[in-house]
């Protein structure tokens, strides 16, 4: 056979036999990927499974906590709405309760005012009759002057009406008396009554504010170090703050003498800083007391901004709310005046709405207590009275014309245009007149005693004066030849009149004027 028949041959034979290996291998690769593919495709399925059930307890868990949380909102909505009702529920009935009390009240009204008319009936009925009994007089007389004084009916008639007209008069005047002092005793009575109220609703405090500050040392070896040498570090803190240092045998302190009390608390924070670090020289404590006035600027305006948000005050300007913090480091006799400020706004408040004033004007007369002595620490010096001056500051600021009217007439400097005034002007006097509230020097409250006195010995006709009760109330005794009872009363006024226009003094002052007749004789 021919060898290339034979190589044709061999080459299609291993050509086949390569298909039919090439293709079992095949069906065998393709069976192992099969088989591959089913374990893949089961793995697949079994972590599909077990991320679905991971899925599905977390859904269900958040479903959970979602009830859960729906549930606390919908019970604690529940709850809110619950205490609302009761809430109205309680206002309801607190006002059915006014309702029946303003009912028995105005009932008994009623009744009282039934049992005047009955009065006032019984009243007419009686002067009915004496108005007859007088006629029957009257027709009398006239006869009798007619017989006896041979008089005619004219004659007769113009002594008659003189004659009532004498009696007319004395008993209008009595009246006239009986009813204004009957109007005096209800004001005085009402007046009594929103006073105390208004005073047993605020806070009280003692005056604790006086003219040195002690600041304490660890040993006496720093006040060497204070001193300085040939004194020239004391000379600079107390020409850098205004105040006087004394350093005496006073065992760890150091005295800090000034009126001022915001210049004693720089030079109080100003030493303390100088201590604590050591380095006392002229330089450092210029340096140093300047810091410490730039904190104190800082801390005087957080005051004020603290106090009128506590009070309740909102748009105050940021100059009056300075000036607010700056009362801090104020007194009048010993009475911080940021603590009187206050209670007089609160004091304010509370009147207002006893008085039954509206919101409005209620908000006002405590901005009007807050602000009515802002004329005392001003920035620059004024001829102006602190009236005045506070006034003219809250006009500027563009305060309320009711507020700066009652700043300026709480010492009637202005005329009253506004309710407030009269109320601001009232509180002022409670807070700076209740025990306490106030500290006087001796000298001047001995000086104010016999100026009192001094001024009642001047007027013509007075015996003796004594101031009492503390320079609260002037008794005045007068000669009974010299002094009518008409004239004791007018001379209590002018008194009174005078003490309030040419006196400083706290709160109010009573003038008693006494006049007495005394006939002795003895029998022997």
């Amino acid at each position: 056979m021919d060898p290339n028949i034979l190589y044709i041959i061999i080459g299609v034979a291993a050509l086949l036999l390569g298909l039919v290996a090439g293709k079992l291998i095949f069906a065998k690769n393709t069976r192992k990927k099969v088989e591959e593919a089913e374990l893949q495709s089961q793995t697949i399925l079994k972590e599909a499974e077990l991320r679905a059930d991971t899925i599905r307890k977390e859904k269900e868990l958040e479903a959970k906590e979602k009830f859960v949380q729906m549930k606390s909102a919908n019970d604690k909505e529940i709850f809110e709405k619950n205490k609302k009702i009761n809430d109205s529920e309680n206002r309801i009935r607190q006002k059915e309760q006014s309702v029946n009390q303003k009912e028995n009240n105005l009932d008994k009204q009623i009744k009282e005012n039934d049992a005047i008319k009955q009065n006032l009936n019984r009243q007419i009925e009686l002067v009915n009759i004496k108005r007859t009994e007088l006629e029957k007089h009257q027709e009398e007389h006239i006869r009798r002057l007619e017989k006896i004084a041979n008089l005619s009916a004219e004659d007769a008639k113009t002594q008659l009406i003189e004659s009532l007209k004498e009696e007319a008069q004395s008993k209008a005047v009595t009246l006239q008396q009986e009813i204004i002092e009957d109007a005096k005793q209800k004001a005085a009575k009402e007046a009594r009554k929103i006073v105390i109220q208004t005073i047993q609703r605020t806070a009280a405090e003692q005056a604790i504010e006086n003219t040195i500050s002690v600041f304490n040392l660890e040993s006496d070896e720093i006040k060497g170090q204070i001193i300085g040498r040939e004194g020239r570090n004391i000379r600079a803190i107390e020409s850098a703050t205004g105040v006087d240092l004394i350093v005496d045998d006073t065992p760890e302190a150091i005295l800090l003498s000034s009126f001022d009390p915001l210049r004693r608390e720089v030079a109080r924070l100003s030493l303390q800083r100088l201590v604590a670090d050591g380095r006392i020289h002229p330089a450092r404590i210029e340096e140093v007391v300047e810091k410490t006035k730039k904190q104190i600027d800082e801390q005087v305006m957080e005051i004020g901004e603290r106090t009128v948000i506590e009070l309740g005050i909102h748009g105050l300007h940021k100059e009056l709310v300075r000036m607010v913090g700056r009362m801090r480091f104020r007194s009048s006799y010993g009475q911080n005046l940021l603590m009187h400020s206050r209670e007089t706004a609160n004091l304010c408040a509370t009147m207002a709405a006893e008085l039954g004033l509206n919101q409005n004007m209620v908000k006002l007369a405590k901005r009007g207590g807050l602000l009515h002595d802002i004329g005392k620490v001003p920035d620059e010096e004024s001829e102006l009275s602190h009236a005045l001056l506070g006034a003219k500051l809250a006009e500027k600021y563009g305060e309320n014309p009711a507020v700066v009217n009652a700043i300026g007439a709480h010492h009637e400097e202005m005329e009253m245009q506004f309710v407030i005034s009269p109320i601001v002007q009232a509180c002022d006097a409670i807070s700076g007149a209740r025990p306490g509230a106030r500290r006087e020097i001796m000298q001047q409250y001995i000086q104010r005693i016999k100026d009192l006195e001094n001024l009642a010995m001047g007027y013509t006709g007075v015996e003796k004066a004594y101031a009492i009760q503390a320079g609260r109330e002037l008794r005045v005794i007068v000669e009974a030849d010299k002094v009518t009872d008409q004239e004791s009363e007018r001379l209590s006024f002018e008194m009174a009149q005078k003490i309030q226009t040419e006196m400083t003094f706290p709160g109010q002052i009573k003038v008693t004027v006494i006049r007495e007749k005394r006939a002795v004789n003895v029998a022997r």
